[in-house]
């Protein structure tokens, strides 16, 4: 995910965890980032700053005393900083951020709209947003026009297909990748938050599954159960659980499964990207509505939720 972030990122990372060491901190949190931005004297969050009349020196003074109440009997910082689930998370969004605004890479703005977007009310959004500089007021600013939305689910500009993109003669020029004419989906919302793991096992997308046959197999004689077939994959992160499921797929598509497998569609399902860009009450929810109507009008799908604990 490193190689997404632009070197100005990547320095703000570095200052964070300069900043998590200066106040003895355990961990890099996002107040933390905030702080290394906040080091920043130019750019777009800094001509947002001045708009705002933000008074950066005692906002900086706000976000180093919440920290400091949160240090209370933590000790002496440790020596190798690692960024906590929360600023992990604001890496995340940053991504979509960036996504979001048509950009390459990820920058600072982005990182900025990823603190003021992150679910948990960390100490740097709570004083933004006391300043008026909420992810809604931001967003507005940077982009006045809202994206397009379909049946209410609010998609970003890039998502949105059109008739002409759907037409036997663009389908035809699409073939040279794809090697398949391109027609209508069925499952346009899942489409736009998932990745269709069966299609990459089909184009050789999918790397190799080694030493994990008995979990995979488990996994299959589950989802082939006529009742309680879900089964949830459990362990920290890294252990390969999302391995299991790709792994799953290359067997599907090539028929080693039980039958009642064949021409399954395994999908992952990023409930991130659900997330990011729901800037009006209820879209979240239209589009959780919208997902579950597709799921449940295409039984041949199978769909993986990756952090499901987080729904």
């Amino acid at each position: 995910m490193m190689n997404q972030f632009s070197p100005k990122v990547s320095e703000i990372l570095s200052f964070s965890r300069e900043e998590a060491k200066r106040l003895t901190s355990k961990s890099v949190a996002p107040e933390h980032i905030m702080l290394a931005i906040l080091r920043e004297k130019s750019g777009p969050v800094w001509d947002l700053f001045n708009r705002w009349e933000v008074d950066t020196d005692y906002l900086k003074k706000e976000i180093e005393n919440k920290i400091k109440e949160e240090n209370v009997g933590a000790g002496e910082a440790v020596s190798d900083l690692l960024l906590n689930e929360q600023a992990n998370n604001v890496l995340k969004l940053s991504v979509l951020e960036a996504r979001l605004q048509h950009a390459q890479t990820v920058d600072i703005i982005h990182l900025f709209l990823a603190i003021l977007h992150d679910s948990s009310n960390n100490a740097a959004k709570t004083l933004l947003e006391e300043r008026g500089l909420s992810y809604n007021n931001v967003t507005a600013m940077l982009k006045p026009h809202a994206n397009p939305t379909r049946n209410g689910i609010g998609m970003a500009e890039e998502e949105e297909l059109d008739d002409e993109d759907m037409s036997p003669s663009s389908s035809a020029k699409n073939t040279k990748t794809t090697q398949t004419t391109r027609t209508k989906s069925k499952t346009p919302v899942l489409d736009s938050f998932g990745t269709d793991l069966t299609q990459a096992a089909l184009e050789g997308k999918l790397d190799p599954v080694v030493g994990r046959e008995r979990e995979i197999m488990r996994v299959s004689e589950i989802l082939g159960r006529r009742k309680k077939n879900n089964p949830i994959l459990i362990g920290e992160p890294g252990v390969g659980k999302s391995a299991i499921v790709e792994g799953l797929a290359q067997l599907i598509v090539k028929r080693l499964t039980s039958p009642i497998l064949f021409d399954k569609r395994v999908m992952t399902l990023d409930l991130t990207a659900v997330v990011a860009g729901t800037k009006y009450r209820g879209q979240f929810e239209e589009r959780i509505r919208a997902l579950i109507k597709e799921i449940e009008q295409n039984p041949d799908i199978i769909v993986f939720i990756d952090e499901i604990h987080t729904l």
